[in-house]
């Protein structure tokens, strides 16, 4: 099995911090973000390289032109929210101490992990700061996790990765129908769907285990599971992938 060890070092300190995934993605790093920031506050700044995860080439959308933005990936929304400034490096000897510590990390962690015989990614698990402290109006989940824009329609819903979320009746407004409400995927499998700052509805969704290329992935979506207190929340099957909703207990 091939593992990615995710990596970070403060450079203040010399601090290291990593985890081991099954691969390099945007999950990976919200989790080490978390951890790191929810135990240690927030950085001035990250220095990363030209990987997919921090650096897109795409065009502006329509909003980001009005705004005057760079187009940025969600890894690097996330840090715009926070505050964190990113340093993008242009080659691996630009990164230099962590490169070099990477290095190093690599020819050990192989042969130690070897030593003790750990074969899978649990056996692996197993074995003066320039940081500031997170305002107290931040939620990192709420930010450290995918967004996404959708305009509500007529009858009250939206689509996700191919699934139909009802929006229950709301205090916020008589009807959404129309309305353009925010998206948030978060790490823990949770749907939550704002408008105007204001929380209007929220999902679960399971997450299942599969393969590609004989290695285990475990980002492919399953039905989406509303709270049972809020049994006015619908989920519609669509034709696409043959979801059937959970029967509400």
């Amino acid at each position: 099995m091939w593992l990615d060890l995710i990596h970070a070092t403060d450079d203040a300190t010399n601090r290291e911090w990593g985890h081991f995934e099954l691969a390099e993605t945007t999950e990976a790093y919200f989790k080490q973000t978390m951890d790191i920031f929810s135990k240690n506050g927030l950085p001035e700044s990250i220095y990363v390289d030209r990987h997919s995860i921090f650096w897109t080439d795409r065009e502006q959308t329509p909003e980001e032109q009005f705004l005057n933005k760079r187009p940025a990936t969600e890894l690097g929304r996330a840090m715009n929210e926070l505050g964190v400034g990113i340093i993008y490096a242009h080659s691996a000897q630009a990164k230099g101490r962590i490169e070099r510590t990477g290095g190093t990390h690599q020819d050990r962690l192989v042969s130690e992990l070897r030593l003790a015989n750990a074969k899978t990614l649990e056996e692996a698990k197993d074995k003066e700061k320039a940081w500031r402290p997170i305002p107290e109006n931040i939620d990192l989940k709420h930010i450290l996790c995918w967004k996404y824009k959708r305009v509500v329609k007529n009858d009250n819903t939206i689509s996700l990765d191919g699934i139909t979320l009802q929006i229950p009746p709301s205090d916020v407004r008589c009807s959404f129908a129309k309305a353009t409400v925010e998206v948030h995927k978060l790490l823990d499998g949770a749907i939550t769907i704002h408008y105007k700052n204001n929380e209007v509805a929220k999902f679960k969704i399971k997450m299942a285990a599969y393969k590609i290329d004989g290695q285990m992935k475990i980002d492919k979506p399953m039905p989406w599971y509303p709270p049972k207190s809020a049994t006015s929340l619908q989920l519609m099957p669509t034709k696409n992938n043959g979801l059937q909703p959970a029967p509400l207990s």
